[in-house]
């Protein structure tokens, strides 16, 4: 059975395709398995694979063979340089092997630029592209409470909601693109929150205070965030397994930071926070911290404080 668009998605139809199994392309990948759908995915090193396919997921060797046989393939990847490869290279890319009808989902956070010529590709083989990357990290993607911010055409974005209720909530954004300019946006928010988090933390530790009180103490106020929530208990107990890792706030943030537009009519905007933030990142990078999870960046703060 098949059910491209514009036939409605079902567990027992709806024929799913995954490329990217790390951290958070495993866990949502996981939870459509257990939602009923079939799934074929596509690994880098496929003994990462074994946990999926002992749910059932079948393994390909090329994302071609992927979409040759999906309705939809998600891709969940690094950097917009694997999305290039993984969804246009016209040898072994999924556009190459997807059928009429079909639809490539991106949730990697990459190029608002390169979202909008996927879209543009897919749409000439007679497809959909949508770009709709995903926060909330790991937790929010074992659980399926990612916000989800969707670009591309509204009306598959609404045929896509069977997959998108499984994952979290989606949101959508408007034309392609603004999917990963939305996820841009988000990163800085989040960057800044995790720096003020980070410095509030190491201030609280300087000045004698239980961390754990300090954070009871304030998270029903002005200064609770999302981010605390997920990452302060982390912070304080070291636990700095990835979610996300940090060198990928350096590109995120880049993406912000050191865009130059299209159109000579757009400003690009002036943004210093941001601009700080990526540098502590890429400070992490260069002290060889860039797979630790995002909530490491309290390292870089202690150091500079000489702990």
């Amino acid at each position: 059975m098949e059910t491209p668009y514009p036939e409605p998605i079902s567990p027992g139809k709806t024929r799913i395709g995954w490329i990217g199994i790390g951290v958070m392309g495993a866990a949502m990948a996981s939870r459509l398995l257990s939602a009923g759908y079939f799934i074929t995915i596509y690994a880098r090193s496929p003994s990462k694979a074994l946990p999926l396919q002992s749910k059932g997921a079948q393994l390909v060797d090329s994302p071609y063979k992927v979409a040759k046989c999906s309705d939809v393939v998600f891709t969940m990847v690094g950097h917009p340089s694997d999305v290039r490869s993984v969804v246009l290279d016209t040898n072994h890319g999924v556009l190459a092997g997807l059928n009429p009808g079909g639809v490539v989902v991106d949730s990697t956070t990459s190029s608002p630029a390169q979202a909008r010529e996927i879209f543009q590709a897919a749409k000439a083989k007679g497809c959909h592209s949508i770009d709709s990357p995903v926060s909330g990290g790991d937790i929010g993607a074992r659980d399926g409470k990612l916000a989800i911010f969707a670009g591309g055409d509204q009306v598959v974005v609404n045929w896509l909601s069977p997959l998108y209720e499984v994952l979290g909530k989606v949101t959508y954004m408007g034309q392609a693109g603004c999917g990963q300019s939305c996820k841009i946006a988000n990163q800085i928010v989040v960057g800044a929150n995790l720096l003020g988090l980070s410095e509030g933390l190491v201030f609280a530790d300087k000045a004698g205070l239980d961390a754990r009180k300090f954070l009871d103490a304030v998270r029903t106020g002005a200064a609770g965030s999302m981010v605390m929530e997920l990452f302060g208990e982390r912070m304080i107990d070291r636990d700095f397994k990835a979610g996300g890792f940090a060198e990928y706030m350096v590109k995120d943030m880049g993406m912000g930071v050191d865009v130059v537009e299209e159109s000579e009519d757009e400003r690009v905007p002036v943004l210093p926070g941001a601009a700080l933030g990526k540098q502590l990142f890429a400070g992490m990078v260069a002290n060889g911290d860039g797979n630790l999870g995002t909530q490491a960046l309290i390292t870089v703060i202690e150091r500079l404080n000489g702990k």
